[in-house]
């Protein structure tokens, strides 16, 4: 397909494409909106080609048709396990703060409010980490895991009643409610604006998605609304604290430094959208691997402690929540032995690094004794942009599946999973399940 068709396909379909930029013949269209949305093993054969081709292929950059930015000058994709762990862990050659993390650069009035510490660099961003980890501490994190118990078995509880036919959606059931309840709680959100969080998240990351909204307004109505109250609520708790993680963020001081309404805004929606859907996604695909290899499933049921720490993060390798992210190159340097110029971007596609056929064997296999070396990138692939919240969210998993191997130890799922359209998050909106 020549560039100037391919243009006006994605147009016809609602996108805005980079002029210029053919696809070589042979070679996966990444870039393609149908690639995100049609058949999965399609896209992990597309994800193969791409590691055994030499270098880094160039792709356009493709917006929505109304996004008040245009197209960039494309982006490399980086697709080897080995290539992501050094963009990841080498922050002064492939910086985030020139545009964001996402493929195509934010538009002004949406980098206010996505614009927090993910986006940014040293010195900004070892300011704003070192205040929010303040809020972290294992004096906040111990009493939140005790809180993650009491979630899930009460999550159980209400499944095992509300459902008499034994038949559930999964995440609505369970894998949305639980992490979003101990984030909420993390952060001293109120029980009943619970489900209006729930819904920012989904418009948020769902941006793409017809189901949560595809225009760019839902987007911005939806990150406007989100911020507003995150910054009421920062500043009532600055004003009258509590023992939540709020409260103490407001608090943390750093050498006479403070957290501005703004940046603890910003942090918020990190927070919940990135502790809330992530996690989620998590569990449901870890129920539907569990499903669908049996024998994994009795080996760490049947020992579970044993196999704790690799099933956990076999579970983060397999469902990869976060397809991607970004990085600018800030000097001419060289990837995969492709030659990058200061301004090119690349963009780190963990789903395909943690299937790399270099550093896993069996990478299409789900397999709880997995070897913890080399490192899944589901939380990222190190440096100083490594997940924070990484430890929580496998405790979360760890507990949600323990509760259901002794609640409901026949647990499965009954049907194809309703995949959420998104080339950024690899999200699952139902999971039918019956036990």
């Amino acid at each position: 397909m020549t560039c100037v068709t391919y243009c006006r396909v994605m147009e016809q379909h609602g996108f805005k494409s980079t002029p210029g930029i053919t696809v070589p013949e042979g070679l996966p269209d990444i870039s393609d909106w149908t690639f995100w949305t049609g058949d999965r093993a399609a896209r992990a054969e597309g994800f193969r080609v791409l590691r055994d081709t030499p270098g880094l292929v160039k792709y356009p950059e493709v917006l929505l048709a109304e996004s008040p930015m245009e197209p960039g000058a494309g982006y490399y994709a980086v697709t080897r396990h080995e290539d992501v762990w050094h963009v990841s862990r080498n922050p002064q050659l492939f910086c985030s703060g020139r545009g964001g993390v996402n493929i195509g650069d934010l538009p002004p009035e949406l980098s206010e409010f996505f614009g927090s510490m993910i986006a940014l660099d040293d010195p900004k961003h070892f300011r704003l980490r070192s205040i929010v980890s303040k809020g972290f501490t294992p004096k906040h994190i111990g009493e939140i895991e005790d809180h993650v118990t009491t979630v899930a078995a009460r999550l159980v509880d209400e499944m095992i009643e509300q459902h008499p036919d034994r038949r559930a959606d999964f995440v609505e059931s369970f894998a949305g409610p639980f992490p979003l309840a101990i984030i909420c709680e993390m952060m001293g959100i109120p029980p009943d604006d619970h489900k209006k969080v729930f819904d920012w998240t989904n418009k948020i990351l769902g941006i793409g998605d017809p189901e949560f909204g595809d225009t760019y307004e839902s987007l911005l109505t939806a990150a406007l609304e989100i911020n507003a109250y995150a910054q009421a609520i920062g500043e009532e708790r600055r004003a009258n604290p509590t023992d939540d993680i709020t409260s103490a963020l407001m608090a943390a001081d750093l050498d006479g430094d403070q957290l501005t309404a703004q940046e603890f805004g910003s942090f918020f929606i990190l927070l919940v959208v990135a502790g809330n859907e992530t996690t989620r996604n998590s569990i449901s695909h870890g129920l539907k691997a569990l499903t669908d290899h049996p024998d994994q499933r009795a080996l760490w049921f049947d020992d579970y402690d044993a196999h704790l720490k690799t099933a956990v993060d076999e579970v983060v390798r397999w469902a990869t929540p976060v397809i991607h992210f970004r990085r600018t190159v800030t000097e001419d340097t060289e990837v995969g032995g492709q030659a990058l110029v200061e301004g090119d971007k690349v963009v780190m596609f963990y789903e395909s690094a943690n299937r790399d056929e270099r550093v896993y064997e069996r990478p299409y296999e789900f397999d709880i004794t997995r070897p913890l070396n080399p490192g899944q990138v589901g939380f990222g692939a190190g440096g100083p942009h490594f997940c924070l919240g990484a430890n929580l969210a496998r405790r979360q998993i760890a507990v949600a599946f323990d509760e259901i191997r002794r609640r409901l130890p026949d647990l499965h799922v009954t049907a194809e999973p309703d995949y959420l359209q998104s080339n950024f998050i690899n999200g699952i909106k139902r999971l039918p399940c019956a036990w």
